[in-house]
């Protein structure tokens, strides 16, 4: 009897021991399902997210970021290139049901219900025009930044008060500024940046370079081009096209605009996207040159047979490196490519930058992309993406479970 009672204990010992455990920590405990070449698999959530409220219209979803603490999104409603009937709706009475401007930068929780929402054109006077990057750090601060000439980078409360405008900005009224790589005291396309929150640093990417400034000053502390060249001797001359033939982009050692992202892995390696040359190159953060390797090289980068956004041309976009992401686990064994020509989520091993797999595909049903320009993932391995031109929504990837034993 006394054997049987500690065998019923222990079996209620086991299925309460279970039942304490949280629903996120029952998904960790299973493993991922992985495609043959050991790429990763997920499937979209048609559900998420919810609506947003008071008739705001979804517009281009430029950029993206995860609260670490709490797993909420942050992503830009850049409304720049609304159309008519997506603000129609805000007279007195509505001239049509849908929708009005909603606010730009917007938080949304894990359920994708919108919890705060401010910002846009008038919100401030130092508003970016042309939103790129949103960044929410761990103090729940949130950095925003654009790539106009006048935009620069700052810093809000997360109620949206400012708390610091990094500036660097050129004159207002004089002339253009002509390329000059060595310069850094005043920028123009800021807009492209990342956090470094170990280090106090913000990394930026601009023109044929990597920047490097103290993210609580704005101080420039040190910089390098492709490969590592120092600044003073990075060309200012363009990159030239190249005629493509369906192979990959000529060899170039400079850096090959548009440089797209930047960001700092765990083990404190530096990764930039060349989107005008289908590359990653890999660097110490003293800018030291690691290594690089292609995402879909024979994708067309640069040329005569790119595009840009219609309806001013019919040609198809060039370049595949628009945005990238880590994988969250402790080495970060994935690399998530964001390619807005092909229109897919590119699956790389980090070490060898080999492409094992993708996900997604041309089209506007869920689980498409078109023109896909921000990607991110939470803490629970969900990734999140952002479109722009005329697709304007954000979506959500969930990892696919393997198949209990």
């Amino acid at each position: 009897m006394l054997i049987a009672a500690l065998g019923v204990f222990s079996l209620f010992a086991l299925v309460a021991g279970f039942a304490g455990r949280s629903l996120a920590q029952q998904k960790q405990a299973q493993k991922q399902a992985v495609d043959a070449q050991g790429a990763p698999l997920y499937k979209v959530d048609p559900f998420w997210p919810k609506p947003l409220p008071n008739r705001w219209s979804m517009q281009q979803v430029t950029g993206l970021g995860i609260e670490a603490k709490n797993d909420h999104v942050w992503f830009l409603n850049r409304a720049q290139a609304a159309d008519g009937d997506e603000i129609g709706g805000g007279g007195n009475p509505p001239r049509i049901l849908c929708c009005v401007r909603g606010p730009e930068a917007v938080e949304l929780d894990p359920e994708g219900n919108v919890v705060t929402a401010w910002g846009g054109p008038g919100y401030i006077p130092e508003w970016p025009t042309a939103l790129q990057t949103i960044i929410p750090d761990r103090q729940g601060n949130i950095w925003i930044g654009g790539t106009a000439a006048q935009d620069s980078v700052l810093k809000f409360t997360r109620d949206g008060k400012l708390l610091w405008d990094f500036g660097h900005r050129p004159p207002k009224d004089g002339p253009p500024l002509k390329e000059d790589n060595a310069q850094t005291n005043y920028l123009v396309s800021k807009g492209r940046f990342y956090l470094d929150e170990d280090a106090h640093e913000m990394y930026m990417i601009n023109m044929k370079r990597v920047l490097v400034f103290d993210m609580d000053s704005g101080d420039f502390k040190r910089g390098w081009g492709g490969h590592g060249i120092p600044l003073s001797e990075i060309s200012n001359d363009p990159i030239p096209p190249y005629v493509w033939t369906g192979a990959a982009p000529p060899e170039e050692k400079q850096f090959v605009p548009d440089l797209h992202f930047v960001l700092v892995s765990k083990d404190r390696f530096v990764y930039v996207g060349e989107r005008g040359q289908d590359r990653i190159e890999v660097f110490t953060t003293q800018g030291k040159f690691v290594k690089e390797f292609y995402v879909s090289p024979n994708t067309p980068a640069r040329g005569p047979d790119c595009g840009g956004l219609p309806p001013k041309t019919q040609m198809p976009p060039c370049g595949t490196t628009y945005k990238m992401v880590f994988s969250n686990d402790p080495g970060q064994k994935f690399l998530f490519v964001a390619d807005g020509t092909n229109d897919v989520v590119w699956i790389l091993d980090r070490e060898s930058g080999k492409t094992l797999g993708s996900f997604g595909g041309n089209g506007k049903y869920a689980g498409q992309f078109h023109w896909i320009n921000a990607i991110g993932m939470d803490s629970m391995g969900n990734i999140y993406t952002g479109e722009v031109e005329e697709a304007k929504r954000i979506q959500k990837f969930v990892p696919v479970m393997a198949a209990s034993k």
